[in-house]
């Protein structure tokens, strides 16, 4: 149900309506004698899809209304709406490697191995339906970069599940055209629920902590104040929004806190650190007039989706039998700007998926509405290794681009290869995955910067978790929906007892 706050308060609250937010109210509601109050930010269509605004329907594009911040920096992109970032994602859903895992265990413990993980893959992928790309959904281009893939030696390989370099397509949470996001997928069979409260519109403002334990949480709603109170508080704002709540209540690294006029409860240096994302480049090529035609006859039936396949590739300084690069076919229009009517966008990007750079996450004011600063720290490790795997990985774009699957349906622009540019003119050029992860990261007892453990506790606090894509000590080398689900329910069922 929805409603406004409750006066006597709730066994479980859960900050964020996002991804792990929706699977974590619903799973937890579960148990009809467990009170549980769900608040997000941004808004709650309901689940009549009808009620969804067109552009959160279309699986086709990247809608942009529902954010925190309009015309920012694309590295800074995060969504306002109940269902996260499945509500303007792509729907695409991969999975990482054996060596994702490994460094998982190594940080969180045996829970969070790739065999402990497993049945909540699964569970995920039954939970969201999800499926494979339907064959009318290939357009030419796709199909013909399935054949290049197939030309430079990769296997097939499928791309939701574990396994080792080679090409494929994703599963999608989307059908016909309408995106299936988290809400649906999670909240829609648990709505009716007298024990399930939806509190949309509300921003979370700071947690009141004392002497170790959360009192009480601050929202904003409407421009008022209220405050709820629970047993327990899970936040999953996101890899931005919950490093931002945490340093908000006094949380986080003492003398950031002091700078920004805020009194440390508990020194955590950890605490938007460790920002880690998947940059990369999108080399453009010249799209033959056979291209743009089936392009626009494909876009006026109302199945053209820029892309429906991808290479997992082992680039420069790879672990064996893994994969450090995404290589992403795409044809459609353009991402950013316009083309003229039957005219498209083609290329071919290369995405590191297991970079070294980090950055950071700090706060500008204590204000809730003030904008954090955000450094994606891309490409800036110090021994050049993200560079490194970059370029190896613009190597393969470059040889894919001239297959012959390909080289048929779109020809090289003029100029110096993106391989040959200088580190300059290379981070000129940067774009992002869109998965940050790692502000809030799970760690041993003997990591200073670990944020949570294993079970997703935050050190010093016994009543707070944290369940999000910010726990992630490491990227893994895959699109991250997946993996948060099954990470939101894998911790779902610790809180279960």
């Amino acid at each position: 149900m929805t409603a406004g706050p409750a006066a006597a308060g709730y066994d479980v609250v859960v900050l964020g309506g996002g991804v792990a937010g929706c699977v974590l109210a619903a799973r937890l509601s579960e148990d009809r004698a467990r009170s549980v109050c769900l608040v997000e930010a941004g808004p709650d269509y309901g689940p009549d899809r009808q009620d969804w605004p067109p552009t959160l329907r279309d699986a086709r594009a990247l809608p942009r209304d529902d954010v925190w911040e309009r015309h920012a920096p694309v590295h800074r992109i995060r969504a306002r709406v109940i269902g996260g970032s499945s509500s303007i994602n792509g729907c695409w859903n991969t999975w990482g490697s054996e060596a994702d895992h490994a460094a998982w265990e190594r940080a969180g413990g045996p829970g969070w191995s790739a065999s402990a993980m497993e049945p909540y893959r699964l569970r995920a992928v039954e939970q969201m339906r999800l499926r494979q790309v339907p064959e009318r959904e290939f357009s030419p281009w796709s199909r013909a970069a399935l054949a290049a893939a197939a030309e430079l030696g990769y296997r097939e390989v499928d791309m939701a599940a574990p396994g080792g370099p080679g090409y494929g397509t994703p599963l999608l949470n989307a059908v016909d055209g309408l995106r299936r996001n988290a809400a649906f997928g999670y909240l829609d069979e648990a709505r009716s629920r007298p024990n399930l409260t939806i509190l949309a519109g509300a921003v979370v403002d700071r947690l009141d902590v004392r002497g170790g334990r959360v009192h009480g949480v601050e929202i904003e709603v409407d421009g008022r104040r209220e405050r709820l109170v629970a047993d327990s508080y899970l936040l999953a704002g996101g890899t931005f929004g919950s490093p931002a709540v945490l340093l908000r209540s006094g949380i986080g690294p003492a003398a950031h806190l002091a700078e920004v006029g805020i009194r440390p409860e508990i020194d955590l240096p950890g605490v938007g650190a460790n920002l880690v994302d998947q940059p990369g480049v999108f080399v453009p090529l010249a799209p033959t007039a056979e291209l743009n035609a089936s392009l626009a006859a494909q876009q006026a039936a109302g199945e053209l989706y820029v892309s429906r396949m991808l290479v997992r590739a082992a680039g420069e300084d790879c672990p064996d039998d893994s994969w450090n690069l995404h290589i992403l076919p795409a044809a459609g229009p353009p991402l950013f700007g316009k083309l003229a009517p039957g005219e498209f966008e083609a290329g071919i990007s290369a995405f590191v998926m297991n970079p070294r750079s980090r950055g950071r996450l700090r706060l500008t004011s204590a204000d809730p509405a003030a904008a954090p600063e955000i450094d994606p720290g891309f490409l800036s490790d110090d021994g050049g290794r993200d560079v490194a795997v970059l370029r190896s990985g613009l190597e393969i774009v470059e040889r894919m681009a001239a297959t012959a699957a390909l080289k048929s349906l779109a020809g090289p622009l003029s100029g110096h290869p993106a391989r040959d540019l200088s580190d300059e003119r290379l981070r000129a050029r940067l774009g992002t995955y869109w998965h940050p992860v790692g502000t809030c990261a799970v760690g041993s007892d003997d990591d200073p910067f670990a944020v949570v453990d294993g079970q997703a506790r935050v050190r010093g606090v016994s009543n707070l978790r944290i369940v999000d894509a910010s726990v992630l000590p490491t990227v893994p080398a895959a699109n991250t929906q997946l993996p948060v689900l099954a990470v939101a329910e894998m911790l779902a069922d610790t809180l279960r007892d």
